[in-house]
């Protein structure tokens, strides 16, 4: 779990990461300055290590528009995200990732936060198409805007996959189009 409400993506990802050319590597410094000032970010905790879930608190995202925060965050292993609310930008970047942003209430969080503290080593798992969280005995009702939750059930998340996948029916309708076949 991290915790606390308005992590902005600087936060996530320091913005000197920000020239990179391409995304790989970036996992390595997820939360890099936080992890520096803290010594027991949960990023650095061993029993946290291989967690593919990240679960966070209120506006989770905020701030710049940075794709890097998701890449960085996917880098480190994270699949999903549960949280009481995300900024919708990040939400948006994370779903065109194929990484969903699901949401609970603030007191649902809050157990589960509470429950993984006390026992890392439990199962933690949702299920996208009831959209529930399961946490050892905790079962936890999750929201998600039924756009993204039917995009990644679907596999419709990779805009640009799906572009390619469809080249000539694109090239097609483009060759009908008057101001790209040249009027």
């Amino acid at each position: 779990p991290v915790r606390g409400n308005d992590i902005d993506t600087d936060r996530i990802i320091p913005a000197r990461y920000l020239r990179a050319i391409t995304f790989e590597g970036l996992g390595e410094h997820a939360f890099e300055d936080d992890r520096k000032s803290d010594p027991n970010h949960p990023f650095d905790k061993t029993e946290f290590q291989g967690a593919k879930i990240l679960i966070a608190n209120g506006n989770f995202g905020c701030g710049s528009s940075r794709e890097h925060a998701p890449q960085a965050l996917q880098g480190w292993g994270i699949q999903a995200l549960v949280g009481e609310s995300f900024a919708e930008i990040f939400r948006g970047n994370c779903t065109a990732m194929g990484v969903p942003c699901l949401t609970a209430s603030p007191a649902d969080i809050s157990k589960v936060q509470d429950a993984v503290t006390q026992n890392p080593q439990q199962d933690l798992s949702l299920d996208l198409k009831t959209r529930k969280l399961f946490c050892g005995d905790l079962e936890i009702d999750l929201q998600i805007p039924e756009g993204n939750r039917l995009q990644l059930i679907e596999g419709a998340w990779d805009a640009t996959g799906m572009l390619l996948e469809g080249q000539d029916a694109t090239k097609e309708i483009a060759e009908k189009l008057p101001y790209v076949s040249g009027f």
